[in-house]
């Protein structure tokens, strides 16, 4: 279970086979591990020692691997960094995780200085084409003038990454993965997208996340090659299956809609693509089904699980995403256990539940996290004896297949982004005209959830929606800001305990509908 180990057989066994295709630059297996080698190498040179940490703010490139596996190799720790945070959130895990070096490309330079102002980082390293910026090292540079570092050959448990996910605090909350649990995830996937090393998979979703970085290491775990476009758009995704002919995607629900509607896509080549694997948010059944008759020689995955489980908890193979004969009824599941992990559903005392019973999701396996990142009481409460409770509420058929009915945490996801209510409950609080307010997920056909704000205003002031919703862009990322406000008069209803009862001021907009979440 050492991440380092798959790159260096692949680098053994296909010694001419193409590792990864950015733009106008492509390297064979030896030239990607020779790079990594080099790129561990010079950051041992500036002082990176066992256990620390890296972070990285950047779009998709073949850097952005060549990263995810030089900073083990250096004994480091990965942080990759949210591209779609604001600069206060990024310094933020900055701080938290102590990361004193960070990688940044083009798009983030601009950044800079104000998640300098509130964070402190010893080293920037430019992963640009051009110049690097005064104050910061060339990347390329670094490569060139080092020399091969000896693999620190971390592995097991071993701290691999620290990735950033919603707080239910309203601060984020860094998760410890191992080196196990990365690998076991990437194992896992592999065995259920039959990968091998004639696949090609095109990175359409962005590096930084963990759901991009199962799909890296379960390519890599078999040496099939990688293709990145810089981020995504249904053009972009279009253009490069149809020059670089990759056989795997990953999508999450909204980018298979804007795909299967871009009018791009008659004339696209999209012969190659055997497998789409989906997954980040739940599909809607219709975008699934006018996905079948548009792409009718894909077979579909759908895989489920969370940040705390590297990230694969469940799959639902090809052969379930059928309307029709004895494996039809599955549409709307979450799949079974993936490989390599078990999934049960219990009560709040941790029993386990009759088939057909609604309660939490827990998973155990190889691929669960360490804990999060110096919040040992989160972690006491997530991580029950080997056990990580993901907070969905959801029942088992008899068939062992999950159906998602609830989320028993205060979260949404949103385009595939998970987003936790306390956050923006937190920014909207620090606006003078906002009282009391309270966040909720509501239905959207497009996000599969939106994120509403119920706000009840301070006497004597004054706010539109508008006014709050820009308020909150200047503190949090733009997907966490409220869609839309609502105002009352009233206080919002209150348990006993004196906690908002956020299902009473949910229901009315998920009246009628089988399930309590998209």
């Amino acid at each position: 279970m050492q991440l380092t180990q798959c790159i260096k057989r692949a680098a053994q066994v296909d010694r001419h086979g193409i590792a990864t295709i950015f733009a106008e630059r492509q390297h064979t297996w030896p030239d990607f591990v020779a790079r990594v080698s080099r790129l561990a190498g010079a950051l041992r040179s500036l002082g990176v020692a066992q256990g620390d940490r890296v972070a990285m703010l950047a779009l998709n490139s073949d850097r952005y691997l060549e990263y995810y596996f030089a900073i083990p190799w250096a004994g480091a720790v990965v942080v990759p960094m949210n591209i779609r945070w604001s600069p206060a959130e990024n310094a933020y895990s900055l701080n938290d995780s102590g990361a004193r070096v960070m990688i940044i490309d083009d798009a983030f330079v601009a950044m800079v200085p104000k998640i300098l102002a509130e964070a402190t980082v010893d080293t920037l390293i430019y992963a640009g084409d051009g110049e690097p910026p005064q104050g910061m090292l060339s990347y390329e540079a670094l490569i060139a003038d080092n020399a091969p570092a000896a693999d620190a050959e971390r592995v097991g448990e071993d701290l691999a990454g620290i990735f950033y996910t919603g707080g239910t605090t309203g601060f984020p909350k860094g998760v410890m993965l191992p080196h196990r649990g990365l690998w076991s995830s990437g194992v896992a996937i592999a065995h259920h997208l039959e990968l091998s090393a004639g696949a090609r998979y095109l990175h359409a979703a962005p590096m930084f996340h963990l759901a991009d970085g199962a799909m890296s290491m379960a390519c890599c775990v078999v040496g099939a090659g990688h293709v990145m476009i810089s981020a995504f758009s249904p053009q972009a995704v279009l253009e490069a299956t149809s020059a670089h002919r990759p056989t795997h995607l990953l999508l999450v629900p909204t980018m298979v809609k804007m795909v299967i509607d871009d009018p791009g896509l008659a004339a696209a080549d999209l012969s190659s693509v055997q497998r789409v694997l989906y997954g980040a948010s739940p599909m809607p059944e219709g975008v699934l089904l006018e996905a079948f008759e548009k792409l009718p020689n894909c077979g579909w995955l759908q895989a489920y699980g969370q940040t705390e489980l590297s990230p694969v908890a469940t799959v639902m193979p090809p052969e379930y995403h059928v309307l029709e004969g004895p494996l039809a009824g599955k549409l709307r599941s979450a799949g079974r256990a993936a490989v390599c992990c078990e999934v049960e559903i219990v009560d709040e005392a941790g029993n386990v539940l009759p088939r057909g019973e609604v309660g939490e999701v827990s998973v155990r396996g190889p691929n669960t996290m360490l804990g999060y990142w110096n919040k040992p009481e989160e972690t006491a409460a997530t991580l029950i004896d080997g056990w990580v409770r993901t907070g969905d509420g959801a029942y088992m058929d008899e068939d062992g297949f999950i159906f998602i009915m609830d989320r028993f945490k205060d979260m949404i996801i949103s385009g595939g982004e998970n987003i936790f209510s306390a956050e923006v409950e937190s920014a909207l609080s620090k606006h003078p005209a906002v009282s009391e307010c309270a966040v909720v997920g509501i239905p959207s056909e497009k996000w599969g959830e939106a994120v509403h704000a119920i706000v009840v205003p301070a006497e004597g002031t004054e706010a539109t929606e508008a006014d709050l919703i820009a308020h909150c862009r200047e503190l949090i990322a733009h997907y966490k800001c409220p869609r839309s406000v609502e105002f009352r008069s009233d206080p919002l209803p209150l348990s006993g305990a004196g906690k908002v009862l956020k299902r009473e001021l949910r229901a009315p907009f998920w009246e009628g509908r089988e399930r309590d979440v998209n």
